[in-house]
């Protein structure tokens, strides 16, 4: 499960071994979604790579859809979950490009990091694992980040659970809302144009901003 560990990360993973040892020990053989092998996949890339960070809840409850990126689907994924499509209204309302569901995948290899708070769930019930412990794990990932990126960090915070990371995340600039899914998407995140609102913040870094449609 730690094959998509990209070595830049071993410190984190090192320093984070016991509470991964009680988080594992606790984890179900079967029936999670994402599956083992994905648990992991948002570390792929090195810390360094990473110039904004975007933050979900928990994965996809369909374990055809979770892939171990927060919000992201394998292509060809129909229908696209309504959070998902929420997303792509709003990229496109916001930049005006139309958008696929295989551009999402695409972001990390950007220099768009997609971390869930809790990196698993029970297939097809949501919020299952919120007592595993990830929430220790991804604070600790975060803190992790900001130490390499200093203040050259954009951090995207959808929801409740994903803006309990503000306090850690240093002088990485901020960009919250409510969550995208069909629950609270009208509430304020529709129209609170994160993406041009990210790539600004990166060009007042001195950093190239993301094309969101790769």
């Amino acid at each position: 499960m730690f094959d998509s560990v990209h070595p830049s990360w071993q410190p984190l993973f090192g320093a984070q071994g016991d509470v991964l040892d009680e988080i594992l020990a606790s984890f179900p053989a079967e029936g999670t979604s994402p599956g083992r092998k994905d648990l992991f996949r948002a570390f792929e890339f090195p810390p360094e790579h990473y110039r904004v960070l975007i933050v979900g809840q928990d994965p996809y409850p369909n374990p055809e859809h979770a892939m171990g990126l927060a919000f992201a689907v394998p292509t060809g994924t129909r229908p696209l979950p309504p959070t998902l499509r929420n997303i792509l209204r709003e990229l496109d309302k916001d930049l005006g490009v139309s958008s696929n569901e295989s551009w999402v995948q695409s972001w990390p290899a950007a220099g768009v990091m997609l971390l869930n708070r809790h990196l698993s769930t029970e297939s097809f019930q949501s919020a299952a694992h919120l007592h595993l412990g990830w929430d220790r794990f991804t604070t600790a990932a975060c803190e992790f980040l900001v130490e390499v990126r200093r203040e050259k960090l954009v951090a995207i915070l959808w929801g409740s659970k994903a803006q309990e990371l503000a306090p850690f995340l240093g002088e990485a600039s901020l960009i919250t809302s409510p969550h995208p899914s069909p629950l609270s998407s009208y509430r304020g995140f529709f129209g609170s144009r994160p993406f041009s609102r990210c790539n600004n913040a990166l060009i007042e870094l001195g950093l190239e901003p993301i094309d969101w449609s790769l």
